[in-house]
Formats: structure tokens, sequence, C-alpha cells
């Protein structure tokens, strides 16, 4: 954490655009988080599927790491196929206290901007 324990939340919630994108969305989505897991920088990552929707919750050390992590790799390729695979949104932020799996689908639906 950085020195204020401030960290940087981000938030993502996808919907598949259709049931023949499902196996490229789950190649994109392992190699992702598998990268954000072992990424510098990542304290926590983890996906849920909450209403449809399938969210991930990733905390960071700082705006600066998650950035680092968002253009490379797996991650990079996931998001140059994102526009044939699914619709949705994200939001990040920084925060002293991530928020719980309860609050993440909320903070997404208020707060997300379409990409």
């Amino acid at each position: 954490m950085n020195p204020a324990n401030q960290v940087y939340v981000s938030i993502t919630g996808l919907r598949v655009n259709s049931v023949w994108q499902e196996l490229r969305f789950w190649r994109h989505a392992f190699a992702s988080m598998a990268q954000a897991k072992r990424s510098d920088g990542n304290i926590s990552a983890d996906a849920r599927t909450i209403n449809g929707i399938r969210h991930t919750l990733s905390v960071w050390e700082s705006e600066t790491a998650m950035r680092r992590f968002l253009y490379r790799g797996a991650h990079r390729r996931a998001i140059r196929a994102f526009p044939d695979i699914a619709t949705g949104k994200t939001f990040g932020y920084v925060t002293d206290k991530p928020p719980d799996w309860d609050q993440v689908h909320k903070i997404w639906q208020d707060q997300g901007k379409a990409y």
C-alpha cells in the first residue's frame, strides 16, 4: 500500500454478447486474471457473476500499478477482442477501504463508465 494507506480499486462488469462468445470470453478471462494476480503492485484480484454480469474486483497499490497491467500481455489481447465478445463498464477509484462483494455490483451500476 502507499504511505497514506490508500489503494486503487478497479471494478469491471461485462455481459457476454452471445452464447457463441462464451468460450472466447473465458479464455481471455482466465489468462487476464492469472496475469493480474502475478502483476507487480497487485494486492488482490477476484471475479464473480452477479445478476448475469461477469465482474472483476482488483485492488492495487496504486493506479500506476494497475495501468502497468492494463495494456500488457493477456489483458491487452482481451481488450482488443472485447468489442466482439461483450459489452461492459468499468470504474476505478482510490480508497482506504476496498469494497466487499456485496457493494461491487451497486458501485458498478451507479458509477461505471461504458467502454
